[in-house]
């Protein structure tokens, strides 16, 4: 299978992840993956083009897609482009599933794709410009998103062989979330092997077959992306990250950190703290 698992992890203190699509100076191409997570990309500007299941799905300004969870796809953005991206966790819609773990969402109504585009624009601009009571907006706005994705979006019938299809997947998705859960404890790989009934051997080929990574480098990759996001976001010291994240010291930590970003943490925060926060979306 030539395709990758994504890693997501959702906004400091929020259920769900939301953000500019990185893509949006053009010349970008993003391989097929897949991921757990419900995500949708809500082009402001400019456009984009997806594949799925070998079909194209242009997209233009004012217009939205939803990518299910386990739906392997791909994006080509040739030009600019400003376009908000909501990834929400599958477990999100736990009491709203059609089968075990399983839940599809389509777009059926052309006025509810207008309304749902601007919920997302809204979501990305309140979220981003975090004025007095923006938590409380931020939520209200992300549930009313969740109400129309269950009341006019959600497939109540779907085919067999789409369930058989993500099944394929999903035993994976089921161990990287229990990962997420507790990467920030000594988790080793036969532990987890154990918990899921597996073999050490066939959870090892499960990594590299379908996340393309092997388990220790899948497991880093998981604390790095926490321990960034709370470089960015708390005033916790390097040392304390290190360690509240799965880290055995700032040292390595640090070590880690460099090889991935090219700088130390010390210096992205110094970094972070002269840009500043990025405007919102007028």
């Amino acid at each position: 299978m030539e395709f990758q698992h994504e890693l997501i992890i959702p906004n400091e203190g929020l259920p769900f992840k939301v953000f500019l699509f990185e893509g949006g100076n053009g010349n970008y191409v993003r391989e097929k993956h897949w991921h757990t997570s419900i995500e949708i990309f809500a082009v402001l500007e400019g456009h984009l083009e997806f594949f799925m299941n070998k079909e194209e799905y242009p997209l233009k300004a004012g217009e939205q897609l939803i990518i299910n969870s386990n739906e392997i796809h791909s994006i080509r953005a040739v030009e600019k482009n400003k376009t908000v991206v909501l990834q929400i966790p599958l477990k999100q819609f736990e009491n709203y599933f059609t089968a075990q773990r399983f839940i599809r969402f389509r777009s059926q109504d052309e006025t509810a794709d207008v309304k749902l585009a601007s919920l997302i624009k809204k979501l990305y601009k309140v979220y981003t410009a975090r004025d007095v009571g923006y938590e409380f907006r931020t939520m209200s706005l992300f549930y009313e998103i969740m109400y129309m994705l269950v009341k006019n979006y959600r497939l109540t019938e779907v085919q067999e062989k789409e369930i058989r299809h993500s099944r394929r997947l999903d035993a994976l998705s089921k161990i990287t979330t229990y990962m997420r859960e507790h990467y920030n404890e000594d988790l080793k790989l036969s532990d987890l092997a154990s918990t899921f009934g597996y073999s050490d051997a066939y959870l090892s080929r499960m990594f590299q077959k379908y996340a393309k990574v092997n388990y220790k480098t899948y497991l880093q990759d998981i604390r790095m992306a926490y321990a960034y996001r709370d470089l960015l976001n708390t005033d916790r010291t390097i040392s304390q990250i290190a360690l509240d994240n799965g880290f055995c010291s700032s040292r390595g930590f640090s070590g880690e950190f460099q090889k991935r970003y090219g700088v130390l943490p010390s210096e992205m925060r110094k970094q972070i703290g002269q840009k500043g926060q990025k405007n919102a979306i007028e």
